[in-house]
């Protein structure tokens, strides 16, 4: 099973937050999408003729394809890609561009689940973000997209915003809940340096919310959701049954997926490669016939520390003996007194050939996983 991500760079604006790649100039956004759709076919091998599975469109700001632009990456996909009937095929998009011709627009031409940034239901939020949108268009859109026969329907939302009291979370949670998307994504803010958050923090003047707050309203947001049937089955993922993402289930299983437009990565199990950042230089690459990446050959410590990071915040857990099967590690031997320690804390379990981290384990899932990583040496 594969996966294709193709990705937009484009935004109306750039939120204070987002150090995506993506532009605000759309002077040359139709010869981005032919770029792409070149890039898709010199890619055509990568894949190796495997079923394609899942199609995801991110960004940026996917919402903001023409008619036209959507169906010429669809068709150039389906004419040298293994597309499968019944594929998953997301695309993200911001709610003030989606007008009720739009959805019906995306709905016929084969989108069927869409993934919607939302991030907040409060309008001093999200103009604290820089977000394009205010609550009711939020509100709306996940309304009209029932209206439009969307039947899978997720949400992003993000806490741990500076200003953003527990009672204002509790309030955003409500009203996501009482919406019923099928699936809710949920981020801590991450102050990164490159975006105006970032600018403000390093100048002073805009300070990152504590861990104390940030693990707080993480809870808060799993009870919540647990009550209203949300299964937390990724330690920021949430979905009705049956609604998991399963292009991001792919990444996290390290199947196989190829990315296609500027800065997007791919990984064919045994290399990962990610495009340049930069737009003009990615036109110009591919109107040359060469796709602009660098290549990183992934050593024995690399799988297996990326399998235990993405794995570890999975409900599914560590599958102990696929280490031991396809990388001939075995964790348990390595760190039985580190593992001894979680399970005595209350923060795994271990059941036949599974680590599991509990409720209170996950909240600390990059950590742990980063406490068991090989070292090259090791690798």
């Amino acid at each position: 099973m594969a996966g294709i991500y193709v990705h937009i760079p484009f935004c109306r604006k750039a939120c204070h937050y987002c150090d995506f790649h993506f532009s605000t100039s759309r002077d040359r956004q139709r010869e981005m999408i032919d770029a792409i759709c070149r890039e898709l076919i010199l890619q055509k091998d990568y894949l190796a003729q495997q079923p394609v599975h899942t199609l995801y469109f991110g960004g940026g700001t996917p919402s903001l394809l023409t008619v036209d632009e959507l169906h010429a990456l669809f068709d150039t996909i389906r004419t040298h890609y293994a597309l499968q009937p019944g594929a998953e095929v997301t695309l993200e998009a911001n709610p003030d561009d989606l007008t009720d011709k739009t959805l019906l627009f995306l709905h016929h031409a084969g989108i069927n689940r869409l993934s919607i940034g939302i991030q907040s239901f409060s309008d001093a939020i999200l103009e604290s973000l820089n977000r394009s949108h205010d609550a009711r268009q939020a509100v709306d859109a996940v309304r009209r997209s029932r209206e439009a026969g969307f039947t899978n329907v997720s949400i992003d939302l993000m806490y741990a915003i500076p200003d953003l009291s527990m009672t204002l979370w509790e309030e955003t949670i409500a009203t996501a809940i009482a919406l019923a998307p099928d699936h809710i994504s949920a981020y801590t803010l991450t102050i990164e340096p490159r975006t105006y958050f970032g600018h403000l923090a390093s100048r002073g003047t805009l300070t990152e919310s504590d861990e104390e707050t940030a693990a707080a309203q993480m809870e808060r947001l799993v009870d919540l959701l647990a009550a209203a049937g949300y299964e937390q089955y990724e330690v920021s993922n949430f979905a009705k049954p049956g609604f998991e993402s399963r292009h991001n289930r792919a990444y996290w299983e390290h199947q196989h997926y190829l990315g296609v437009g500027p800065g997007a990565h791919s990984y064919n199990g045994v290399t990962r490669q990610w495009n340049v950042r930069n737009n003009p230089l990615y036109i110009k690459a591919i109107r040359e016939g060469r796709v602009p990446f660098e290549l990183e050959t992934l050593q024995r410590a690399d799988h297996i520390n990326e399998y235990l990071l993405t794995s570890l915040r999975t409900s599914r857990g560590c599958d102990l003996e696929r280490l031991r099967h396809d990388y001939a590690f075995d964790l348990t031997a390595d760190r039985m007194s580190y593992l001894e320690n979680l399970r005595n804390l209350g923060l795994a379990t271990i059941h036949e050939s599974t680590l599991q981290l509990t409720r209170k384990g996950r909240l600390l899932a990059d950590k742990i996983a980063a406490d068991l990583f090989v070292t090259p040496t090791e690798g």
